[in-house]
């Protein structure tokens, strides 16, 4: 399942996305953790030293590398250089899967140990005093797309991604390359302002969203999201203890989370496992294919000098059955 956090910033996606990455794990299923905010914080709320999560390898630094192992021996793609964010794959693409080893892990996962299991981390990288005035936050996050575009899961499998913050997402094709996408909510206007801009934006796309309560303190907070959200309304997380400590860097063991907050992340699981049935792998690869001829006729091909349409595999459906080059 791929599975997205978004929300506007400080509403708390990157603490629910981490708990329910910790979730995931207690119960043994192997996670590949993203974060793709340029405020890179996921690598510290699952436990990491401040300094450790600042040196993660940024995929954003490696995406020669992830174009060159990506791009296999595709015939439609000349070179690796001209493979864009939304290039998809292909007959002789390589693609990812969750459980595998390969070069683009080897460069840029790094496993994080948690108290059910290891889970591989893996970050865009954050800004740098050379991005600044030069560079948008996309041509970080590209590298997270073009991986998610050339990545294969199973029902049993996760990949959690903390997005960035608020509605940008909608600014590239990635907002629908998600089984489901969990927006995390405060119980105030400008709390579900994010999730009206989401719900507009998604609608024509078919993006399944869910709407979680965060810092719900009473009955009226929970009565003021039911009024705005309505039946998107999922689940609600209230004051947390657990939290607090992790907060601090002192997090106890994860089976000592609250009752009522490990109910909350079984809730998501569940409702995450359901969507799997509905997966349509050919809606998938068109959305890819869409967004990918919108951005060669915007941009891309004026850039690169030739018509990145030719890379589209009209024959092609991104599928677990995929058999990939040797």
């Amino acid at each position: 399942m791929k599975i997205a956090f978004v929300g506007k910033g400080g509403s708390g996606k990157t603490t629910l996305s981490s708990l329910f990455i910790r979730h995931l794990a207690a119960v043994g299923a192997p996670v590949i953790a993203i974060d793709a905010d340029i405020n890179q914080h996921l690598g510290a709320a699952l436990g990491l030293d401040e300094a450790v999560a600042a040196g993660l390898p940024a995929m954003g630094d490696r995406l020669a590398l992830i174009k060159d192992y990506l791009r296999g021996t595709n015939p439609r793609i000349g070179s690796a250089e001209s493979m864009i964010k939304t290039t998809p794959p292909g007959e002789g693409s390589r693609l990812l899967r969750v459980r595998e080893d390969n070069p683009v892990y080897d460069a840029c996962a790094r496993p994080v140990e948690l108290d059910g299991g290891p889970v591989r981390l893996m970050v865009t990288g954050p800004f740098t005093d050379a991005d600044l005035g030069v560079a948008c936050y996309h041509s970080k996050t590209g590298a997270v797309e073009l991986c998610l575009n050339h990545l294969v899961d199973g029902p049993d499998e996760y990949v959690v991604v903390d997005m960035t913050a608020g509605s940008d997402s909608f600014a590239s094709g990635m907002f629908t390359r998600f089984d489901i996408t969990f927006l995390v909510a405060e119980p105030t206007r400008k709390g579900v302002s994010v999730y009206r801009q989401y719900k507009d934006y998604a609608r024509d796309f078919g993006v399944e969203l869910k709407v979680v309560g965060n810092k719900v303190q009473g009955q009226d907070d929970l009565d003021f999201l039911r009024a705005e959200v309505g039946d998107d309304l999922l689940v609600t997380v209230g004051h947390s203890d657990w939290v607090r400590a992790m907060e601090k860097g002192r997090p106890p063991r994860f089976d000592q989370l609250e009752d009522v907050n490990r109910r909350a992340l079984e809730t998501l699981r569940t409702t995450a496992d359901a969507t799997y049935e509905r997966r349509d792998w050919e809606r998938y690869t068109r959305q890819m294919v869409h967004f990918h001829l919108k951005n060669a006729q915007s941009w891309a091909n004026e850039r690169h000098g030739v018509d990145l349409a030719a890379q589209v595999d009209p024959d092609f459906v991104l599928s677990e059955g995929v058999v990939e080059p040797a």
